[in-house]
């Protein structure tokens, strides 16, 4: 089997949602070349639904700065976005979880920035704050009514990222360990959808980038620590994890140069101003 097709069957599972977002990336690429502008490079970014709200942010800053160079950033999942460089689809995938051993030996990792992992609720929910166990039994069953923790007697509903989904392994790494999520937890495609699905639903309970929340949801202390950027960079917060930038060994010029770019003081600061920790 070739090197490059073994981060979709990893641990010899076969993931379908991967599978399916493969090939969705395999047919936005071939439409992004047939509309390529004529003397224009273009460097592909695939991967984390996470980082790519802010991966679209910077290539529109790039571009300004390098006409001549377009980035198109496309999501799909960190899995998929690994998947997509190895076979020559992206030019940089785009991973929100640290790479295993095995994919450490055929990629290049740079750390862009920081990000927290927050949990989060509906506005009304009375519920401030949780502990890490608190959270772990709730997405184990374990907890299973809104009352047992002090809130509302009401039925605790799930929200969970799909297979693939780099936010789905960092938290199950932070928070489950070797614990199964809940069959009964709703699966959603994107941070975008989990947001969504939880500030319409009073019961509901999610996980999404800290970057990203915004004033819809309500992201709830963990452990005694509000989930702000200043506590992800002391490394006081417990739900953080890196945001990376994925390529091969040797990237082509134009890539390197947008890498350069974000990693930049105006990159960097343009991340921190949108929520995240600074790499560096």
């Amino acid at each position: 089997m070739k090197t490059e097709w073994v981060f979709a069957y990893k641990r010899g599972k076969t993931c379908l949602s991967v599978f399916l977002a493969v090939i969705i990336v395999v047919l936005l690429a071939l439409l992004e070349v047939g509309c390529k502008e004529r003397g224009q490079q273009e460097v592909s970014v695939i991967g984390s639904t996470s980082i790519q709200p802010f991966a679209e942010l910077l290539g529109e800053e790039f571009h300004k700065k390098h006409p001549g160079t377009n980035i198109v950033v496309q999501g799909g999942g960190s899995t998929a976005g690994l998947q997509a460089l190895a076979s020559g689809i992206a030019d940089i995938g785009m991973c929100s979880r640290p790479l295993s051993s095995e994919e450490a030996n055929v990629f290049v990792p740079i750390v862009i920035a920081r990000d927290g992992l927050a949990i989060v609720v509906h506005p009304n929910n009375p519920i401030k704050a949780l502990t890490l166990q608190q959270v772990h039994k709730i997405f184990s069953g374990q907890i299973t009514n809104w009352k047992e923790l002090g809130g509302n007697d009401q039925g605790v509903r799930l929200i969970m990222r799909e297979e693939g989904s780099g936010t789905r392994e960092a938290f199950v790494k932070l928070v489950m360990g070797k614990m199964r999520v809940s069959p009964k937890a709703l699966v959603q495609e994107s941070n975008g959808a989990v947001k969504e699905l939880v500030k319409s639903d009073p019961a509901g309970i999610g996980y999404m980038s800290l970057g990203l929340v915004g004033g819809e949801v309500k992201a709830l202390i963990i452990d005694g620590v509000t989930p702000v950027c200043s506590e992800v960079a002391a490394a006081r917060y417990p739900l953080s994890r890196p945001f990376l930038l994925v390529v091969k060994t040797q990237p082509q010029p134009s890539v390197q140069e947008f890498i350069d770019f974000v990693l930049s003081p105006e990159g960097q600061r343009t991340l921190e101003m949108e929520g995240l920790v600074r790499a560096k």
